[in-house]
């Protein structure tokens, strides 16, 4: 299913991050952050992917990032009415007065796929296109998390930062704090990314 017709009451997308969250502390979060991001091409475009593992159903892992409330304690929220193709999302994570983005929805497959995009806020840059997908085996859900990358700056800037964001999602399905997870923690992580995709332009 995609576009407009074929989105369900409880499809959001998720947003990336641009400056540096709030947090920024050293984490009290007993894993040490590792870069995993990995490069894919998918009908002719880059992309840059993230896995996670969940010991939970994927109807939870797609609540967690699709409904409002429970995005709400890791990254953001979003408002409208989803069954258009268009909602505004706001990460709130990065502060409470960080504007709506409009945010249209290409796939939305509970509990399995959802495609979204919106708007670059940097001139000259495409479109930001996210693709979440979730597979169960056993309980267990994996998480397929990927974005476009056109070009090296926006790799080596959006790696870590979802690197972070995702790892925050974790402490959140797990019921801890995702603000015990620390900015400061990732900042270091530019350089695995610059790599990852320094052929780009």
């Amino acid at each position: 299913m995609s576009g407009a017709g074929s989105t369900t009451t409880g499809c959001g997308p998720s947003r990336s991050p641009r400056s540096a969250p709030c947090s920024t502390t050293s984490s009290p979060w007993p894993r040490v952050p590792r870069p995993g991001g990995r490069r894919e091409q998918r009908d002719g475009a880059d992309l840059l992917v993230l896995t996670r593992t969940f010991h939970a159903p994927a109807e939870d892992v797609w609540a967690a990032v699709t409904e409002p409330e429970r995005l709400q304690r890791w990254v953001g929220t979003w408002d409208g009415d989803p069954t258009t193709g268009t909602v505004g999302f706001r990460m709130t994570a990065e502060g409470e007065d960080v504007a709506a983005v409009p945010t249209t929805i290409h796939v939305c497959e509970p509990p399995r796929r959802l495609v979204v995009s919106w708007p670059d806020d940097t001139a000259g840059r495409p479109e930001w296109h996210l693709e979440i997908d979730l597979v169960e085996v056993g309980g267990v859900t994996t998480m397929t998390f990927a974005q476009r990358v056109a070009d090296a700056a926006t790799g080596r800037d959006v790696g870590p930062g979802w690197e972070y964001y995702l790892d925050r999602l974790a402490v959140a399905q797990d019921g801890g704090a995702a603000d015990t997870v620390a900015w400061a923690d990732y900042e270091g992580m530019s350089g695995y990314y610059a790599d990852l995709v320094a052929d780009l332009p």
